[in-house]
């Protein structure tokens, strides 16, 4: 447990102690962006009765530091989301994940000098989800985007775990199409972290000319994320010449909306997605399609920010100590879940360290 004592340690000299806030200002869903995308009201059915097992209590309230500039204190009289003094947060909403996207935000929140100057992208495919963030965080900046299952779903194939094949797992390929084009840059996030750090310092990291960001790993062994075939065919394996591929994980990306506009990369990615149906080429759902498009061509990050794996990667049971070196993002990515765990009395010693920014309590 000792490393327990250490981390908390780093934890505690990363905290930023951040005082009572004035109110933010909340925004109404967006109506739907894509042509394609109907009135989500007419697709599904209430979601009251999957949202009664929920219940979160009221996060404090947060409000930029003494250390802001007066400039963004100044900007903060532009309430809307093409405010570019605005830091911009993408997440996924669903039932299943919705704990931990709370506390992914609380954590942001938790952590950052200048609260008051985060605006969040909530990503939904059912309805009713805007209920539950408005009353955790009645002050917080926040538009709902609605995802229609439809546009990726004759897309995806079967993957090594079911929940890799969830549609909503690739909303993050259509960020550019569904928010406005105002939003120039986006931090996209995972809902299975936690942010222990100020995320501007993530949302100013420097991408020069590429259109991502993410922390690359190297010495992973790139070949095992596609199949035999893939590697056999040159016409697959040929897109990597003159590329050095490295993995990359695609829960923590910075993202130039501009460049992804301009050079298409959502029709790319689908286009890798529509081989993959045609005939086997990888077997992990929604990430080999980004590893084809853009690894070897990624703004490298520190990799401070997304320790990753803490779920145990795909090995039900599996615990997971964290990567040396600095810590600013603690990623629970794989099958094991923190708030699942916990729940079963069966944790990881990691886990505890998520506790603190968990809002759930069991409804009455």
């Amino acid at each position: 447990m000792h490393w327990i004592t250490r981390l908390s340690g780093i934890l505690s000299a990363t905290m930023v102690m951040i005082v009572v806030s004035p109110s933010l200002q909340s925004f109404s869903p967006a109506e739907a962006i894509r042509s394609s995308i109907l009135d989500a009201s007419l697709r599904f059915p209430s979601q009251t009765t999957a949202l009664d097992r929920f219940t979160f209590r009221k996060a404090s309230l947060f409000r930029n530091a003494e250390q802001c500039s007066s400039s963004d204190r100044l900007m903060l009289g532009r309430t809307g989301v093409c405010d570019p003094s605005l830091v911009h947060v993408a997440i996924t909403l669903d039932v299943e994940y919705v704990r931990g996207s709370i506390a992914a935000v609380h954590s942001i929140l938790q952590h950052s000098l200048c609260p008051d100057n985060i605006f969040f992208h909530f990503l939904v495919s059912e309805t009713h989800l805007e209920t539950l963030v408005r009353s955790t965080f009645p002050q917080l900046k926040f538009k709902v985007y609605y995802f229609d299952p439809e546009i990726v779903r004759n897309l995806i194939s079967s993957s090594v775990r079911q929940a890799l094949e969830q549609p909503l797992n690739y909303a993050r390929n259509y960020l550019a199409d569904l928010l406005e084009p105002c939003v120039r840059r986006v931090i996209y996030l995972d809902s299975d972290l936690v942010v222990v750090d100020d995320i501007r310092k993530l949302w100013t990291t420097s991408l020069a000319d590429k259109t991502i960001g993410a922390p690359e790993y190297c010495h992973a062994n790139f070949t095992k994320y596609f199949t035999a075939s893939f590697w056999s065919d040159g016409r697959f394996s040929g897109t990597f010449n003159g590329r050095k591929p490295c993995y990359f994980n695609t829960g923590v990306m910075v993202i130039d909306l501009v460049k992804w506009r301009r050079f298409g990369f959502t029709k790319r990615i689908e286009t890798w997605m529509q081989i993959q149906k045609n005939g086997r080429i990888y077997e992990l759902g929604s990430l080999p399609p980004f590893l084809l498009v853009f690894a070897g061509q990624v703004a490298p990050i520190e990799h401070r920010w997304n320790q990753h794996g803490l779920g145990g990667d795909n090995v039900v049971g599996s615990c997971r100590d964290l990567h040396p070196g600095p810590v600013s993002l603690l990623h629970w990515s794989g099958s094991g879940k923190p708030w699942i765990r916990l729940d079963s009395r069966n944790p990881c010693p990691l886990d505890a360290l998520w506790t603190q920014y968990d809002l759930y309590g069991h409804s009455t």
